[in-house]
């Protein structure tokens, strides 16, 4: 079919995890609003699979996810003869799909897309989110045209190559706004209390999920006015569920949550780890928070995302290990109970946010 005058066919690699996965989808949205055809490489993996699903007004193209090993491991060996394979078969694609750029979100589902377009001559950038890069976006930037920043404290890794700082994209259900009153049904929640939202994030929280079981309970048994709404994971959900005193009252625990713009709409604090699509949607709508770092993130990159926030007065930043019960506990009650330490850190939050990131992402791409 000829395609229409003015039209660009873009294709985003942006599998693999929801930090790729989710600002790619935003900037996908944007782009077919201007009228502009778009693909999403995704990965096989159950998350990517769930957003395929769900957003079926999106098109999207699974390939095999590929993880690196140990640099000097002899599993290297079959890494790079998969990447290679996967470098083949995106030649392939874009070839046959006529596309005019590719934009990688990050890992090595990413790479191989970047690669075959620089080697074909179409216009390639890529996007990190994260205030330390991953390695496999320092790997692919090697063939982008133009490197895009969640935030300008990546920029010194990407030395000699064109950075422009644009934030990091949310979602247009983030954007919409939410009745609290239609919100708090779902979850059969009370407006009259202040609720605690605890997101653990797409690559694990059990000790997490632990330490805010223990630590809240105790809170509500002495505030009858907070209530707390725990997505544990689907992997964790019944662990936690049984970790549960019969006695505590107004502790709601979901394994998994489709309707994540609710929840934050009804959170007056959350709790969550630290990754740059998570932190994005958290300043995008003025949420105080808690950070607690995914302990082994590669690179330790999420400590360094939390610090952003840390620095610019958004939100407390505690390691895993040097938290326990009472003191998480101390932390989350003594926030809630200060109406203007609660008004600060939203302000702060939204002050951090970059409203129009998928604007700018998409203005790149098209420029």
């Amino acid at each position: 079919m000829k395609r229409s005058e003015g039209v660009k066919k873009v294709l985003i690699a942006c599998g693999g995890t929801g930090g790729h996965l989710f600002p790619g989808i935003a900037v996908a949205q944007e782009l077919k609003n201007r009228g502009h055809e778009v693909t999403l490489v995704i990965s096989k993996k159950a998350i990517d699979a769930q957003a395929s699903e769900k957003y079926r007004e999106l098109n999207f193209l699974e390939v095999d996810a590929i993880a690196k090993p140990a640099t000097f491991s002899i599993g290297m060996l079959g890494f790079l003869w998969k990447l290679l394979k996967a470098v083949l078969v995106a030649r392939n694609v874009l070839k046959q799909g006529q596309y005019d750029t590719v934009l990688g979100m990050g890992g090595f589902t990413s790479f191989a897309p970047v690669c075959a377009a620089k080697q074909l001559g179409i216009k390639t950038l890529i996007h990190d989110s994260n205030a330390f890069p991953g390695r496999a976006n320092i790997m692919t930037s090697k063939f982008a045209n133009q490197i895009l920043l969640g935030t300008s404290a990546a920029s010194r890794f990407f030395k000699g190559k064109e950075t422009l700082e644009v934030g990091t994209p949310v979602r247009e259900e983030i954007q919409e706004s939410q009745r609290r009153e239609d919100v708090a049904k779902i979850w059969g929640l009370d407006l009259a209390k202040k609720t605690v939202l605890i997101v653990g994030g797409s690559q694990g929280a059990q000790g997490l999920n632990t330490l805010c079981v223990e630590g809240l309970s105790l809170l509500l048994n002495e505030n009858e006015n907070i209530q707390v709404l725990h997505i544990a994971g689907p992997r964790d959900e019944e662990r936690v569920k049984g970790l549960l005193a019969d006695d505590v009252v107004g502790y709601h625990v979901i394994g998994f949550c489709a309707q994540m713009p609710e929840a934050l709409a009804l959170a007056d604090f959350v709790i969550a780890r630290s990754g740059a699509s998570t932190l994005s949607e958290l300043a995008y709508l003025g949420k105080p928070s808690l950070l607690v770092p995914f302990p082994y993130a590669a690179d330790d990159h999420q400590t360094y995302n939390a610090q952003v926030f840390v620095d610019a007065g958004a939100a407390t930043l505690q390691q895993e290990k040097e938290l326990d019960s009472t003191r998480l506990k101390a932390l989350v009650g003594e926030a809630l109970n200060s109406p203007e330490e609660l008004k600060r850190l939203s302000e702060a939050a939204f002050g951090i946010a970059k409203p129009d990131s998928a604007v700018l992402i998409a203005d790149a791409i098209l420029s």
